[in-house]
């Protein structure tokens, strides 16, 4: 694949034809193409010459060629120009890939590590584990963040957030009632499937630490409170998904009929704080191809506020702080040394978010992916720290 990186160019009128020079692509190899009367050639120094009587590079990416009776612009993206000479652009998506995003599967991680993470601190501590509970638990925060995500759709389509968002839900059902619906219709059997694991475990305390974690995710997105809107979705989210529901996760997985009381640790404290930071970091990222929209609309997130290198050096501040943090926990002994070990081995991909975030925030279509590899070092981490709390417990006995 070549992408046409508009850094060095230069045009010149003839009549009303256009001549394109040195345009470079990321990938040298020989390439001579004809489309609609041009042909491109390869130099040696890895630019290609483009020659042409007519308009026939709409596709080419911000380009203004000035001629003295008429001004020629180009489309706001960029065309993916293949081996075979065929042309792709980023905006027209697959509507197979629209549904894709818009169920956010890697998301649902968020659901997943924290509840993993709760339950491997309470193996250690307590020896059991309720494969039942875990299921009825991992099921009903699969339906909270169901409701998340439609109810956030939902909302942003009220404020003008994702009119064009091609992959939200309502613009792709072209319906606000059904997503609404359906988000609390999601939200109502996740509460009843939380609140039978509790009284089942006779833990009252996780309900009200989960209650707290569901209203942090309802004042984050939803009217009238909107706080993502004023910069302080951040904190909702570390505190929903790190200190409330990895402890109550842990409390539930941890308490039985006879052993009720289950004490809160040094080790389920950290480890939330580290799931908590780790969560936080993906909706961080998933700001950064959407400032213009979000400025549009008058919704100061960070990123608004601060700009995207700013944000990238946050990225990497967030990175260096998660790993300084698992070091120092690890000689404070509050977590396992299999712990820090395992944890230790997801360092390249922490690298890698630090670095494609530090090349890329400037560029929107790239960036876009950045909270994709957040997910990816969420979901290794949140393993690798399970892995680790597991192993402390067998290498124990």
């Amino acid at each position: 694949m070549l992408k046409p990186l508009t850094t060095t160019l230069s045009s010149s009128c003839l009549g009303l034809g256009v001549r394109i020079h040195h345009v470079y692509f990321t990938n040298q190899c020989d390439l001579i193409r004809s489309y609609e009367g041009s042909r491109f050639t390869k130099t040696s120094k890895g630019s290609l010459h483009f020659n042409s009587d007519e308009q026939s590079f709409s596709r080419i990416g911000r380009l203004k060629t000035r001629c003295q009776h008429q001004q020629h612009v180009f489309p706001n993206n960029i065309a993916h120009i293949s081996a075979d000479g065929t042309h792709q652009d980023q905006n027209d998506v697959s509507k197979a890939t629209l549904i894709w995003r818009a169920i956010k599967l890697p998301i649902y991680s968020v659901a997943l590590v924290p509840l993993t993470v709760g339950g491997a601190v309470a193996y250690l501590q307590t020896g059991l584990f309720s494969a039942r509970r875990y299921m009825t638990l991992l099921a009903s925060s699969v339906l909270i963040i169901t409701w998340l995500n439609l109810s956030n759709d939902v909302y942003d389509f009220d404020t003008g957030a994702d009119k064009n968002k091609k992959e939200s839900v309502v613009n792709l059902v072209s319906s606000r009632s059904g997503p609404l619906i359906a988000a609390y219709s999601s939200l109502a059997l996740g509460f009843i499937g939380l609140t039978w694991a509790s009284a089942d475990a006779r833990n009252m305390r996780s309900l009200l630490l989960l209650g707290c974690a569901i209203f942090c995710g309802y004042v984050y997105q939803c009217p009238p409170f909107r706080l993502s809107y004023q910069g302080l979705g951040e904190p909702l989210c570390f505190a929903a998904f790190g200190p409330f529901a990895t402890t109550a996760f842990y409390l539930l997985l941890g308490s039985t009929r006879e052993i009720i009381f289950v004490p809160l640790t040094h080790t389920v404290l950290s480890a939330s704080v580290l799931v908590g930071l780790t969560t936080t970091l993906i909706l961080f990222c998933s700001h950064f191809h959407q400032v213009e929209e979000d400025i549009a609309v008058g919704k100061m997130s960070p990123l608004v506020k601060m700009g995207t290198e700013r944000g990238s050096m946050v990225v990497k501040g967030a990175v260096l702080t998660l790993y300084s943090l698992l070091f120092g926990l690890g000689l404070c002994k509050a977590l396992p040394l299999t712990c820090i070990v395992l944890c230790a081995l997801t360092l390249p991909i922490g690298k890698l978010v630090v670095n494609f975030v530090e090349e890329n925030h400037k560029d929107k279509g790239m960036i876009f992916m950045a909270k994709y590899y957040c997910v990816r070092l969420h979901a290794l981490f949140g393993a690798a720290m399970t892995a680790g709390l597991v192993s402390a417990r067998i290498l124990v006995k």
